[in-house]
């Protein structure tokens, strides 16, 4: 009996032996001191190689659909042409508010999953919605803000509904947030309400001044003190219920003290860490540390190549990042070659649409979308994943300066931008240069390649054999007999 019992005991010792151990996984926590903080990897990789992203400016500012996304400032201003056209449309600002627009907002046309399948389409590797803009008007179920989707306007949960159809999709989810500007800072001081850098002008005779509890929250007209905690009040709760992958600031976070966002970076960079997962922080004009967020150009780029990431938001249309009646939408054509542009100088671009208040797309926005998603559907492998090479580019177009608001260049054929993958050299060429032309790209030489051999050349979309050379003058080709694009071709070379 006794061996019995040592023969079962041992099998019992073995049994256990051999099953795995569960351990709870351990993670990073940061303290609550930039120091700590700093050792964040600002650009996580799935930032890096996704390129092309989408957002929207969408919401409340989207009813009135007339001038652009300040307009709901404009009214509040007398003698403009903003205040003239809402007096004549809706009457006095006294008589009919900005907050009375809230119950026309019903976004009863808007399907997250029919979005977010364009969203495919048009080729985005992350998209998002401007959660909260300048006009203090939350799109997601908050308790802290009563001025939200799920309570007013549509009572739906716009944020949940997109970040669940965007996720479901492997695309990276975004939320934005313009809210730092909804603070009035010359409260109860009409003197200067107009030297006033909030989106809500202080006005003694309109609901900018209002001492209405509910009411004056939308108008940034309350207590600095309440505007930091709802601030990062309402920031916790994006961060806590939808997780976002990017989140980005739309500038005025120096209206902040630094504290505040010190505690903001550590919840947003522990629950990152908590959840396995890379996150990225923009911000505008260096009002958050370098080590823990990414500088963001709004309709701007670098002028050279970098050896830091960075953001461009750009939009799909002239004068409003809102819908307007009037919105211009650009040539697909000219967002592809800015989008090749910044990815050939470590930059990655994130385009706005605007919705109309119904939730319904235009079409014009959406064939330009499809239109970019051809062509990245075509010459992609050239975009995504890539990183820079020794020099962005070459050719006459040049931006001359790095910044915000940069004024738009038309790019010629004879402008050249350049990325690699692996073994793999991309030549971008921003144009049709002709069929069976000689071009030279003077970049492509000894020196440049580093010894390297060319192994073959292709152009992609194209089944023809492309000749070439290589010379101490640069890489000489002769382009196919049909052009695969006229908006930007690419040269394959694979080196050995």
């Amino acid at each position: 009996m006794r061996i019995l019992f040592y023969s079962i005991t041992l099998l019992f010792l073995v049994t256990y032996a051999c099953q795995p151990v569960k351990t709870e996984k351990k993670f990073k926590v940061y303290a609550e001191n930039w120091d700590s903080l700093a050792a964040y990897e600002e650009a996580p990789e799935w930032f890096r190689n996704a390129k092309f992203g989408i957002y929207y400016h969408w919401g409340l500012l989207s009813v009135p659909a007339y001038a652009n996304d300040w307009h709901p400032r404009g009214l509040h201003i007398v003698g403009s042409d903003d205040y003239n056209q809402h007096v004549e449309t809706y009457g006095h600002p006294s008589e009919f508010g900005y907050h009375d627009f809230v119950p026309m907002f019903k976004a009863d046309s808007f399907n997250a999953d029919a979005w977010a399948d364009l969203f495919v389409r048009s080729g985005a590797r992350f998209s998002g919605v401007v959660a909260e803009h300048h006009d203090g008007w939350s799109n997601w179920d908050s308790d802290i803000n009563p001025w939200n989707a799920m309570d007013m306007g549509p009572h739906r949960d716009l944020v949940g509904e997109l970040e669940k159809a965007i996720k479901a999709r492997d695309l990276k989810f975004v939320t934005t947030f313009h809210m730092a500007r909804n603070l009035q800072i010359y409260q109860n001081d009409s003197a200067n309400w107009l030297n006033d850098k909030s989106y809500f002008p202080y006005h003694p005779d309109m609901p900018t001044s209002s001492t209405d509890s509910l009411i004056r929250i939308l108008y940034g007209n309350i207590p600095r003190e309440q505007f930091y905690e709802n601030w990062l009040g309402k920031l916790k709760e994006v961060i806590d219920n939808y997780s976002p992958d990017l989140i980005y600031f739309d500038g005025e976070l120096s209206k902040l003290p630094d504290s505040l966002k010190l505690q903001f970076v550590t919840h947003y960079l522990n629950h990152a860490a908590a959840n396995d997962k890379g996150v990225v922080i923009t911000h505008k004009n260096g009002e958050l540390p370098k080590e823990v967020s990414l500088k963001d150009l709004e309709k701007g780029r670098m002028d050279e190549k970098t050896d830091y990431f960075w953001l461009t938001d750009e939009t799909i249309a002239h004068g409003s990042w809102s819908y307007t009646e009037t919105l211009e939408v650009k040539p697909a054509s000219e967002i592809i070659q800015v989008l090749i542009d910044i990815v050939s100088k470590n930059g990655v671009m994130m385009l706005n649409i605007s919705p109309k208040a119904n939730g319904v797309i235009p079409q014009k926005q959406q064939a330009a979308l499809l239109e970019i998603g051809d062509w990245l559907n075509q010459f992609g492998e050239a975009i995504y994943d890539t990183r820079t090479w020794t020099v962005y580019g070459e050719g006459p177009t040049v931006l001359g300066e790095s910044g915000h608001f940069l004024e738009w260049k038309a790019y010629t054929p004879n402008d050249i931008r350049f990325t690699t993958k692996s073994n793999v050299l991309y030549a971008i060429v921003m144009g049709w240069p002709g069929d069976s032309v000689e071009q030279t790209i003077t970049s492509i030489n000894q020196k440049n390649l580093s010894g390297q051999k060319i192994a073959s050349l292709e152009m992609l979309g194209s089944n023809e054999t492309i000749q070439w050379t290589l010379g101490d003058t640069g890489l000489t080709y002769t382009t196919p007999t049909e052009a695969p694009s006229t908006t930007a071709v690419v040269l394959k070379i694979t080196l050995e």
